[in-house]
């Protein structure tokens, strides 16, 4: 789905600029500004006071202005609106069409800030959980439901990412309200997602790696039989909280287990569009980062950087997790490096695993403070920190 920045574009014809004026004024290529308007890079800090300045707009209004967002922003179609005025009569084009809205806003979350599509979001799953209760019984009243669970779970992924990994208890809330749906629906594959995503809140926010690990085995076991990809996925991070718990050899284990089930997924499997191949090389690349292999842990996380050209939030993390690899390998222009590039994709999506890391480099960054490229990796991270 095509992304814009339709305040930006808007506000520029207001004050009277073309692409050419405006790029003129700042001093850019008129390609920067049309780079700018479709998504696809932000406006580097530095230039920020400028382009504010033109647009004659304060800081804060820029910021909103620089918000992307679906070109498909379309009031609810025919189906739906006739749905919602008459719940008992929804049919299964309505649910394709609610599925379609899902998947449009789920596109969306790796390259935008989770907290531009929370309205959107929110509005999107109430409208699915009043319909599911009031779906027809039968097949359509099934798939209502399901589409409720996977709506429950991607709120609670956008909570969570929107909070800098800080809101748990709304993040579970959302994430046990899809574990009972589809457990009543007898679902194990959305079940099993639901409590793989419980599982990233305690390794990850809580830091309870025993509870974290137990809930990644839970959603492995459910899954076990009717998803490789969940199982996988799961069993990866089974490894991860052994690496957190210092267990090196119960993390090899869970890692080999895990990349045997990720060889078998297949397209038929119906978690199939949670599976990547850059999977397997970011969890086990921070297994050894927990474990102090870091030779082996930049190995594996730069590789898997370089294959995540479009998925901005997961390559943040995978560079911060690259920088402190580096840095504890005592390759500080490497890590630099890493870095900056990390920073760069935070500019346009403030993911909060990427930010907690990225800050953490920069804590692990303090024996070098004095140095003059440590110090202008730190201005970056204020400059992040400004425009958030």
């Amino acid at each position: 789905m095509a992304l814009k920045r339709h305040g930006l574009v808007r506000r520029r014809r207001a004050v009277g600029l073309t692409q050419e004026s405006l790029a003129e004024v700042l001093g850019v290529e008129r390609s920067t500004v049309v780079r700018w308007e479709s998504g696809k890079v932000a406006p580097q800090p530095w230039i920020r006071p400028r382009l504010a300045q033109a647009l004659q707009v304060s800081a804060e209004d820029l910021a909103e202005l620089l918000v992307i967002s679906s070109i498909d922003e379309r009031p609810r179609t025919e189906r739906t609106e006739y749905a919602m005025r008459h719940p008992s009569r929804v049919d299964l084009s309505t649910v394709a069409e609610l599925r379609n809205g899902m998947d449009s806003l789920g596109e969306c979350y790796d390259r935008v800030p989770s907290a531009t599509l929370l309205a959107r979001a929110a509005d999107h799953a109430s409208r699915v959980t009043f319909l599911a209760g009031e779906a027809p019984p039968g097949r359509v009243q099934r798939e209502m439901r399901m589409l409720q669970a996977d709506a429950a779970t991607f709120m609670g992924q956008l909570v969570w990412d929107a909070s800098q990994r800080r809101d748990h208890t709304t993040a579970r809330s959302y994430y046990a309200q899809s574990v009972e749906v589809a457990r009543h629906l007898g679902d194990p594959n959305t079940e099993g997602h639901a409590l793989l995503r419980t599982c990233y809140v305690a390794l990850y926010g809580a830091n309870d790696y025993r509870g974290g690990l137990d809930l990644a085995l839970q959603a492995a076991r459910t899954a076990r039989c009717t998803s490789h990809v969940i199982t996988g996925l799961a069993t990866l991070h089974a490894a991860e909280a052994h690496a957190y718990l210092g267990e090196a050899g119960e993390c090899e284990r869970a890692l080999t287990i895990a990349e045997r089930h990720l060889s078998q997924a297949h397209g038929a499997d119906a978690a199939h569009e949670l599976f990547s191949p850059t999977h397997f090389g970011r969890l086990a690349g921070s297994c050894y980062l927990s474990l102090g292999e870091y030779r082996k842990a930049e190995g594996l996380l730069a590789g898997t950087a370089a294959a995540l050209h479009d998925r901005s939030k997961s390559r943040a993390i995978v560079l911060g997790n690259l920088t402190l690899a580096r840095l504890r390998g005592d390759d500080l222009d490497a890590a630099l490096v890493a870095f900056t590039d990390a920073v760069s994709e935070l500019h346009g999506t403030r993911g909060g695993g990427g930010m907690n890391i990225v800050f953490r480099a920069a804590r692990e960054m303090r024996p070098w403070r004095n140095e003059p490229a440590v110090q202008d990796a730190q201005d970056r991270l204020m400059a992040l920190m400004e425009a958030a």
